[in-house]
């Protein structure tokens, strides 16, 4: 079994811009991220990978890239195609890693779960949770610090990957939740999307949802999206953890200790500032004297998305040698998916919709 030092080892099925993603972010920590294989479905996606990644092989077959002895393979086809893909790995023995969400509709959930649920060999690349600001936020959390969490407020990012944070913070499991949701629209200058820059970027209609999640016993989720926010400039990320004995509004904690009132930051150590010299890198974050988080990929000048996508790599690799825990099991990514279709049924039908214990919810 390869040490804890060695780079991890995976295999990739996909050649879109999720793939091009993780080949970036291997390309940029060698020692820790190896891509052994690239499967390609297409002359064309593999003419182009093997053009653009030269060194890495491309192949067409599962059973081309698993001969390249990787420890897992991540999944990163289209979600109508990631059941088919993730079944198939699994019944070749192959520890997977799909991309999210693992399977479009409930019905898709519930089929992928009734074929490779038992086999414990599927993880899904849910990474918000590792990304510095949040991962820093859960650690003050689970410290105490605000007491018990009751609510997440989540403006930032949609559907599946807004309720894994609100599941997450609050620490709910699969507790049956009720949710309510609706949509309005309004214009709103929207200046970038995934295509560039806009010539003349003109107010258009955008949707925003809004949507509660009552999870019972007092415990809740507000989730707040604008289309196009992961993009989007002109809007901010906003997050809110309550608890019992305060709150973290984005990086300020404020929380009842020593019988007053107490306010303290998120601090972010940043090299790169000023003259500072050794280059633009998010080093650690701290709470009252204390590091909350340490980036573990310092010196590779990543992104915040870049670490956290980096990260759920290399905590696959570590469950893979036995080294680590699962970093996100399937039954995790069933439940937020379901959470996040009950949120776009809620909106467009005005009911509320109930999210009750489904085939995956014991393992959680």
């Amino acid at each position: 079994m390869p040490t804890p030092t060695e780079p991890v080892r995976f295999a990739i099925v996909g050649s879109g811009w999720r793939t091009r993603f993780m080949l970036r972010l291997a390309a940029a920590a060698p020692e820790r991220l190896r891509v052994v294989a690239l499967v390609a479905h297409s002359d064309s996606s593999a003419a182009r990978l093997a053009a653009d990644w030269p060194g890495i092989p491309v192949v067409r077959t599962l059973d081309d890239a698993l001969a390249h002895a990787p420890e897992f393979v991540v999944a990163a086809v289209t979600w109508e195609a990631m059941p088919t893909v993730v079944a198939g790995l699994v019944e070749r023995g192959a520890r997977v890693l799909a991309e999210t969400p693992p399977a479009p509709t409930l019905d898709g959930l519930r089929a992928l779960w009734a074929a490779v649920g038992d086999s414990g060999l599927v993880q899904v690349a849910e990474q918000y949770l590792l990304m510095p600001g949040h991962a820093a936020r859960a650690a003050v959390v689970a410290s105490g610090a605000i007491g018990t969490p009751t609510s997440v407020q989540v403006a930032s990012t949609h559907l599946y990957h807004a309720t894994s944070m609100i599941r997450g913070l609050l620490g709910v499991g699969m507790a049956a939740a009720t949710v309510t949701a609706r949509s309005f629209a309004a214009p709103l200058t929207d200046p970038l999307s995934p295509a560039g820059w806009a010539e003349d970027p003109r107010p258009v209609s955008r949707s925003t949802t809004i949507a509660t999640i009552d999870f019972g016993e007092g415990r809740m989720g507000l989730y707040d999206f604008v289309e196009n926010q992961w993009w989007n400039p002109l809007l901010s990320r906003r997050i809110v953890v309550r608890g019992t004995h305060g709150e973290i509004a984005d990086d300020v904690v404020r929380r009842w200790a020593d019988g007053d009132v107490v306010v303290s930051p998120l601090s972010y150590r940043r090299t790169g500032v000023d003259l500072n010299l050794e280059g633009n890198d998010l080093v650690s974050v701290s709470f009252e004297g204390s590091v909350v988080y340490r980036n573990a990929w310092a010196g590779s000048r990543m992104s915040e998305d870049d670490i956290a996508v980096a990260q759920i790599l290399a905590d696959t690799g570590a469950w893979a040698r036995g080294h680590g825990p699962a970093p996100y099991p399937l039954a995790d990514a069933c439940q937020d998916h379901a959470l996040g279709l009950a949120i776009e049924e809620s909106a467009r039908t005005g009911a509320d919709v109930r999210v009750s214990p489904d085939v995956w919810s014991s393992a959680g």
